[in-house]
């Protein structure tokens, strides 16, 4: 999965919100709506400590590094995803965030890219009108031992390749969590550390429609092919 998501659709993703169990005044919480997400920025995600589920923005790099006082992507590592096969890895960046600190990371699309430089394909995916995507991530927090300030940063989970997104991206598929039954709340709940339940989840799967587009680049988003829907997994 590229480093770039989508966060615009604001019905879809308060909606979201809502099956969350989160309500909120769209003008008082620090949700970021942006096209253009790049890996590295702030993204908003929804966490639950104890029994309170609360949204806040994330540095989108798990591993972070401290320089001047203040935390910032770690870029010696390519951690703004999290490969499915680390997860289970004790020394691995995910281990722990894995079984103490799943999150969800809403979004209205993300984007995929197959190719470098010239040779580079552009396909940006976004959920059907109205609804958003449940991106399963993880999460970790930061405290400079000096002043005690703290930090969040946050990463979405890659699955290997889905037969339906091979045709735009041939590395990975990103995790999106179903809406339809208990899953999200599974994910979200701290107390749940037995992280075998989630072994299907670990497996290719698009659990909603998607909307998919070629785009000629992230930067200027004009579409250079006819839009095409994806159908939901089965």
């Amino acid at each position: 999965m590229c480093g770039r998501l989508n966060v615009t659709d604001n019905p879809g993703i308060i909606g979201l919100l809502g099956v969350l169990g989160i309500k909120i005044d769209v003008g008082e919480v620090p949700l970021r709506f942006e096209r253009f997400i790049r890996a590295g920025s702030e993204v908003s995600i929804v966490r639950q400590v104890a029994q309170q589920r609360y949204i806040a923005n994330a540095s989108w790099w798990l591993l972070q590094t401290l320089e001047g006082g203040i935390f910032k992507p770690d870029y010696k590592w390519a951690s703004f995803n999290t490969r499915y096969d680390k997860l289970n890895k004790p020394h691995s960046a995910g281990y722990i965030a894995f079984r103490q600190s799943r999150c969800i990371i809403p979004a209205s699309g993300f984007g995929e890219t197959e190719g470098k430089g010239r040779d580079a394909n552009y396909t940006d995916f976004k959920a059907i009108k109205g609804e958003a995507i449940a991106l399963g991530g993880l999460c970790r927090e930061w405290v400079n031992s000096t002043t005690g300030e703290t930090a969040l940063s946050c990463s979405v989970i890659t699955l290997p390749p889905h037969e339906k997104l091979m045709p735009y991206h041939t590395k990975a598929s990103p995790l999106m969590l179903s809406q339809d039954d208990d899953t999200m709340n599974m994910w979200l709940d701290p107390n749940l550390k037995n992280v075998s339940v989630f072994a299907d989840l670990l497996k290719p799967n698009i659990p909603q429609r998607l909307v998919g587009c070629r785009i000629d680049k992230p930067a200027s988003h004009r579409p250079v092919d006819k839009r095409f829907l994806l159908e939901a997994d089965m």
